[in-house]
């Protein structure tokens, strides 16, 4: 039994004995308290091994990643079987199928966009493809797929691959990646690890990306100096991609990430070695940029959104994002011009370690959890 469904029967214990010694159902909730608002939380799904990534289909449905390797769609209640058609995956240490996106024009196109471990010479490295998810009353399916991205530079390291995948809004990608456990990495023009990425859909360059002056670079390289990006958006607040990164020993970052800028990693950081021993020269130098908030000790940030939506509007403008280590949701308070005024721990501790938190059409916030027998969490309001 997960722990959140062993904290929902101790809260619903009392009241399911004065009428029958069932335990509670999947449709039960509890309510929970923040500084400005109450909570409805309710458990959509359950039996999930270790979801990584959620995205909201035309419709109502929605569509989830399993770390080691299956899709599945929850309509009316209900996970599908696992989508025909995935790729092989490196499903090792924090390797495996990741994120998960919806194309904005999914309603003509069909296509969706995933992340995964891709196995390769020397390894594994973070790869993005896209197909066309068919859904014709057999078993739901990928059709065409492609992948449009590969890191080039496999290796045999287990951690570390990022990956979130966020769609701009003139079309273009945003992809996120890990240092794949090799620091200096990400200081490397000529290497995509510990970067942030933008590519069109199928693939190729936008034209205005990032040309740094008189440095050989790849061209899809938009942004360096990233140690682990697991959570990502476009902020409406501030017009730009806004990503949440984990330190080491502290230093868990929230960056907003500028075309050929560099975020110092591992040349600067907040926090230290696991050994204890100082990171670079210090907490800042020249020609890198600094956090707009950082952790210490750290969090494990996963997933993030910028809250938009009628259902809290007392969090609208604000970012939120989830903790794998602190078992919690923060939510970072911020004023009218964007700038983090300060800090919400929220839920600690209420459902385990938080991978993913999504926007809703409706305005709920929906969670994953970490765990092997992961699940799928909505938090309405209450009342």
């Amino acid at each position: 039994m997960t722990r959140i469904r062993q904290n929902l029967l101790r809260a619903l214990l009392p009241a399911v004995l004065s009428v029958s010694i069932a335990l509670p159902t999947m449709a039960e909730s509890r309510t929970l308290k923040t500084e400005e608002v109450e909570v409805r939380a309710d458990i959509v799904a359950d039996g999930l091994e270790h979801p990584w990534g959620l995205d909201f289909l035309p419709g109502g449905d929605v569509i989830v990643t399993e770390r080691p390797g299956r899709i599945r769609i929850l309509s009316n209640g209900e996970l599908s079987d696992p989508v025909d058609g995935v790729p092989d995956v490196v499903a090792r240490g924090q390797g495996g199928l990741l994120d998960i996106a919806v194309s904005p024009d999914f309603a003509t196109s069909g296509l969706i966009f995933f992340s995964f471990s891709e196995p390769g010479r020397g390894g594994a490295g973070t790869a993005v493809a896209r197909a066309k998810l068919v859904r014709d009353g057999a078993a739901a399916r990928l059709e065409d797929m492609e992948t449009i991205f590969s890191m080039s530079k496999k290796s045999r390291t287990s951690h570390h691959f990022g990956s979130r995948i966020i769609f701009r809004p003139d079309g273009t990608l945003f992809i996120t990646l890990g240092d794949r456990g090799g620091s200096k990495r990400a200081q490397d023009m000529n290497d995509h690890a510990g970067s942030i990425l933008r590519i069109n859909p199928d693939g190729s360059i936008p034209a205005d990306n990032p040309s740094p002056d008189g440095a050989k670079h790849l061209p899809e390289i938009w942004s360096k100096g990233h140690r682990n990006v697991q959570g990502a958006t476009f902020d409406p607040v501030t017009e730009g991609l806004v990503t949440v990164e984990h330190g080491s020993k502290g230093g868990d970052e929230v960056n907003q990430p500028e075309a050929g800028k560099n975020y110092g990693w591992p040349v600067i950081s907040y926090g230290v070695h696991y050994s204890g021993e100082k990171i670079g020269v210090g907490t800042e130098a020249e020609g890198y940029e600094q956090p707009l908030f950082y952790w210490d000790p750290s969090i494990a940030p996963s997933g993030l959104i910028s809250y938009q939506g009628k259902m809290f509007p007392e969090w609208n403008g604000d970012l939120i994002a989830g903790a794998l280590k602190f078992q919690l949701v923060s939510r970072l308070k911020r004023d009218a011009s964007g700038k983090i005024t300060g800090e919400e721990r929220m839920f600690e501790g209420e459902f385990g370690r938080i991978r993913d938190v999504n926007l809703a059409p409706d305005g709920s916030i929906w969670l994953l959890t970490d765990e092997s027998d992961g699940v799928i969490v909505r938090l309405s309001r209450a009342g």
